[in-house]
């Protein structure tokens, strides 16, 4: 039995709604939050208001010094959000620690980005002067995914503090325990109160009132296509800015002469890791046709080796985050069966309870299918061979995503060459997931607008005011 978990501190919703949160391992529920609604994203932009001017007038210094505080307030935490991180969302202890590292990682990196926010100054002639000065866009917004809560909120929230604005966080209904327990770290840290506000509640109901608030500065949204669609529409009546990462059909593509071993460990990580419920998921394998059979082979072994089971106990993969998605994913793979493609019945025996999927591997998949088009979010992935460079050029960009794709090959000059003609935001030579918080994260087509990760990221919380003068003649 999973034992009831105290909710971290966090306004009450106006009319005393509450939500169930489920740990997905167990299916039992370890704690209630706030079901919030337009009422709470008004009080939460309220606040978060009341404390712009103070954090737009806090020398850049001391923001990433304030950066720094909470960043040691996170790491002395990390267990204790590893946990939380883990029951919520069922994933692999240590890669919750490891997800909890990374939050760490983006506070110090923006924390010493903070000093560096510099306008320009622009040669006009003599007797003229332009400069241009970088400044908060005030109140910043944040609807948070469910698959990496934790993370994809430092993500977004360190480089909008660290341009002086304030944040106010909607986090998934499904995942909000580690978004509310930042906020007594936030506080701990010294930032001033308002700077960082939790709403809590359903989509439809706060993250849709969040969206289309008139008093937010900017709107950072990870999510699906569906859902990015409604907020880019909602953010539009108030001319919003909007960062959007909406998923994709990443692809790790495969050429002969490749270190097998090494390719099927790194296709094995991509389309397993935290059960496939990445944005990124290397969830193609596009493989020369000459080792095709090889390789799935061993891909095959790795992934039948895989244990499954609550993430608290640390194994190889966690639950789906849900028993709806469960089923869109269990649908899925019998959707690939029902158009011709072949996946034998992975060895894994499921835990009796919980939203359980094993590592599903297709082949004789073809590039109509749906499952070689469309994201299943999920521990699924379709293997599709080509014969050529060009063909597996043509493969990798056959859908309507545009984000991650892997590059598996002994050839520099091919690699480079490949990675120079896909359509895609984030390409990987030789590994997958690689990069870091330095490295600018996004995609083309449906995967998205803007940038995340790296110094660019500023920019999607600053404006640019321009200042032009004229000088008296003497």
């Amino acid at each position: 039995m999973t034992a009831t978990l105290p909710v971290p501190p966090a306004p009450a919703a106006l009319d005393g709604r509450t939500l169930p949160v489920e740990d997905p391992a167990t299916e039992e529920t370890i704690a209630h939050i706030a079901r919030g609604g337009a009422a709470e994203v008004d009080r939460a932009i309220a606040a978060a208001r009341s404390a712009t001017r103070t954090m737009r007038d806090t020398a850049p210094l001391e923001r990433g010094r304030a950066l720094r505080r909470l960043a040691a307030e996170v790491d002395g935490a990390a267990e204790e959000l590893a946990r939380l991180e883990s029951l919520d969302t069922g994933k692999p202890l240590s890669l919750a620690r490891g997800e909890v590292a990374g939050c760490v990682s983006y506070l110090d990196y923006y924390a010493g980005a903070a000093g560096t926010l510099q306008g320009e100054s622009i040669p006009l002639g003599p007797g003229s002067l332009a400069w241009t000065v970088p400044e908060p866009v005030g109140v910043s917004a944040h609807i948070v995914p469910w698959n990496a809560p934790l993370s994809m909120l430092c993500r977004s929230v360190a480089p909008a503090l660290a341009a002086g604005n304030t944040a106010v966080v909607k986090p998934a209904e499904q995942t909000p325990l580690t978004a509310l327990r930042f906020a007594g770290l936030v506080e701990a840290a010294g930032f001033p109160t308002g700077t960082y506000e939790v709403v809590t509640g359903l989509g439809a109901e706060a993250g849709a009132a969040l969206a289309a608030h008139g008093g937010i500065g900017s709107l950072t949204f990870t999510g699906s296509v569906v859902t990015g669609r409604a907020v880019l529409r909602a953010a539009a009546e108030h001319i919003t800015p909007v960062v959007t990462e909406l998923g994709g059909k990443s692809p790790q593509i495969v050429f002969a002469d490749a270190d097998l071993d090494d390719v099927a460990r790194q296709v094995v990580t991509g389309f397993t890791a935290n059960s496939g419920q990445y944005c990124d998921a290397g969830s193609r394998l596009l493989v020369d046709r000459a080792v095709a059979a090889e390789l799935v082979e061993r891909i095959r072994a790795r992934a039948g080796a895989l244990t499954l089971g609550a993430g608290v106990d640390d194994p190889d993969l966690g639950p789906m985050v849900s028993a709806p998605h469960r089923r869109r994913v269990s649908e899925y793979v019998d959707l690939g069966r029902a158009e011709g493609a072949d996946a034998p019945t992975p060895p894994q025996a499921l835990p009796g309870v919980g939203h359980f999927v094993a590592p599903t591997v297709f082949t004789g998949v073809t590039p109509d299918m749906r499952i070689a088009r469309e994201e299943i979010f999920g521990p699924v992935l379709a293997v599709l061979e080509f014969g050529t460079e060009d063909e597996a050029l043509e493969l990798a960009d056959a859908t309507d995503y545009g984000l991650g794709v892997g590059i598996h090959t002994a050839d520099i000059d091919r690699a480079l060459r490949v990675a120079d003609r896909v359509d895609a935001g984030y390409v990987m030579i030789n590994e997958y997931f690689g990069g870091g918080v330095a490295v600018p994260f996004g995609g083309t087509k449906l995967s998205g607008t803007g940038r995340e990760r790296g110094l660019v990221a500023l920019e999607s919380y600053l404006t640019r005011k321009t200042v032009v003068a004229r000088r008296r003649a003497s």
